[in-house]
């Protein structure tokens, strides 16, 4: 009985030893990771006379300023949403902003009276005017743009040029010449070609991006004058061009031929398709409206209310939602996409000028990538 009691209480022992071994060389169980929040979804808001604003799109309330001099007008964004770009008319660069701190990091120098922005990768293009007189353009057809027309013809003014900042280095790498007063920016679905609109040409270029050469000019003239906005179609075969004193818009294929046209209200300029591509936004500066057209057959769908000389806007990233910047009643509306029911209007002074949304979303002033 002795040695049957001592086995057992041996090979418990062992039991023991052996448990207390494998508990010491068990690895601890690994940390559940930890889940970074997602950035902060916010409009960015410039303006002709005062700072960026910083706006949350969760309650539209004003979170931040960023002062990038004054005469900020174009604006884009990173497709990382890291870096903001604004072209600024005072100090006649292109300032760049980091997004995590709202600081501007750099100026790069571009030229005289810089104003459309557009992001093309890690490439910034910028459309600025060496032969700008400043204010506004004279009224078609007036004494004063006669005689402006008289001073190109007679070759004493320089056209516009885009340049081309790599946001990477920090510097401008070359330029493209434009036309007189471009306005307007796009590029072609395989990027390899940049499309600009020439609003004191009356017509609409396209160059290689890598040569700077024209390849085609579309003139624009016959169907109405001052092309202002273009953009392309999400599925890249189309483009839409609005003419500004033409009260219309055009349709190009992928091949820059003019396919197609509709009337717009009075003076449009911004414009955009809806990501889905089936409808196109049109912004009314004198109509006072946003026109939705339907994107095949040109048709006018509905119109949206908004205030005094509203160029520019953005979708928000749901697309539900429209962020109006109205630069001549100095307000910022939200409005309802399906039913143009104003959700908020935000009294915004020193002239609103363009909005851009991040994450990157569909508006006027660009798409995502």
């Amino acid at each position: 009985m002795k040695f049957k009691t001592s086995a057992i209480a041996l090979g418990l022992a062992v039991a023991l030893a052996a448990c207390s071994k494998k508990e010491e060389t068990v690895a601890p169980e690994a940390a559940a990771p930890i889940e970074q929040a997602a950035p902060q979804a916010v409009a960015y808001v410039t303006h002709q006379d005062g700072p960026v604003t910083i706006y949350s799109l969760a309650d539209y309330t004003k979170i931040g300023e960023i002062d990038v001099g004054e005469g900020g007008r174009g604006v884009g964004l990173t497709d990382d949403g890291k870096l903001l770009v604004v072209a600024v008319k005072e100090t006649k660069d292109l300032a760049i902003v980091d997004t995590a701190t709202n600081q501007v990091v750099r100026r790069v120098p571009v030229g005289i009276n810089p104003e459309f922005v557009r992001v093309l990768g890690n490439l910034a293009f910028v459309a600025y005017e060496p032969a700008s007189k400043g204010g506004p353009p004279p009224k078609p057809g007036s004494a004063e743009a006669k005689a402006i027309e008289k001073e190109r013809e007679e070759g004493d003014e320089l056209p516009a040029q885009v340049a081309i900042i790599d946001l990477v280095k920090g510097e401008k790498i070359k330029e493209i010449t434009a036309g007189f007063e471009t306005e307007g920016i796009e590029f072609s679905a395989d990027g390899k070609h940049i499309i600009v609109t020439n609003e004191a040409d009356e017509n609409v270029s396209v160059h290689d991006i890598e040569t700077g050469e024209k390849i085609k000019q579309i003139d624009t003239e016959s169907y109405g004058i001052r092309p202002r906005g273009v953009k392309r179609s999400p599925d890249g075969e189309q483009f839409v061009v609005t003419l500004e004193y033409g009260n219309k818009m055009l349709i190009l294929d992928k091949n820059y031929n003019v396919i197609n046209e509709a009337a717009t209200g009075e003076v449009p300029y911004g414009v955009t398709y809806t990501r889905d591509g089936s409808e196109i936004v049109v912004a009314l500066a004198r109509g006072k409206a946003i026109q939705v057209f339907d994107a095949k057959t040109l048709e006018l769908k509905r119109e949206m209310p908004v205030g005094e000389r509203c160029w520019h806007f953005s979708f928000t990233p749901d697309d539900q939602q429209l962020i109006v910047a109205c630069g001549r009643s100095n307000n910022i509306l939200v409005l309802d996409y399906a039913t143009g029911n104003v959700i908020k209007d935000i009294p915004e002074g020193n002239m609103p000028w363009g909005v851009m949304v991040s994450p990157k979303s569909v508006g006027s002033l660009d798409i995502p990538g």
